[in-house]
Order: C-alpha cells, then sequence, then structure tokens
C-alpha cells in the first residue's frame, strides 16, 4: 500500500539551474519599475505640467507633487533599490548551468 500524503504529484526537478537569471531578470525589472515609471516618468509628467494641470489616462498631474505623487516617488526609490540589490546577488552568485524546467538532460 502506498501513502499518497508522501508521493509528490509529479517527479522533482533537477536541481542545479543558473538562479542568476532569476535574480537578473527580476532586478531589471524592479529597477525598470522602480526609477524608470516611479521617479524618472512621475518626476517628467509633472515637470511638464509648468503652465497647467493635464491629464493622461485619467490619472490627473498637476505642476506640483501631490502626496500621491511623493508616495509613488518614495515607493520609486525603494524598488529601484529593491532592484540594484538583486542585481547586486545574481552578480556573487556562482554561475550554474542554464536549465529549462521540466527538460530531461
Amino acid at each position: 500500500m502506498t501513502d499518497l500524503q508522501e508521493t509528490p504529484a509529479t517527479p522533482p526537478e533537477p536541481s542545479g539551474g543558473d538562479e542568476r537569471l532569476g535574480y537578473f531578470t527580476a532586478g531589471g525589472v524592479l529597477l525598470f519599475l522602480g526609477w524608470g515609471l516611479g521617479v524618472i516618468a512621475n518626476l517628467a509628467l509633472h515637470g511638464a505640467a509648468r503652465s497647467g494641470p493635464f491629464e493622461i489616462w485619467g490619472v490627473h498631474f498637476g505642476p506640483t507633487l501631490g502626496a500621491y505623487a511623493w508616495a509613488v516617488f518614495g515607493l520609486g526609490i525603494v524598488t529601484g533599490a529593491l532592484g540594484v540589490v538583486l542585481l547586486a546577488a545574481g552578480r556573487a552568485t556562482p554561475r550554474g548551468p542554464f536549465v529549462l524546467p521540466g527538460v530531461n538532460y
């Protein structure tokens, strides 16, 4: 008799893949979203509204930074910093083989 609680539904994947790819991908995405959109695009859109407010896709951009814009700016700084940490972790991690999930090698 087999105890179903002890057997996995699928066989385990081979270990030893290159986890640096995940660090680089996640770090790059966080840098783009944090510093690219949350900081640079946020400041650029508010700076473009010098003569008066305007709207893009229902979002109001005025010549001054409101509470929401400051929150996006702060979250962008933190998100970008986390992206830098992930990129540094990817550089410090030893290189492994490029392994596609579910492929027998």
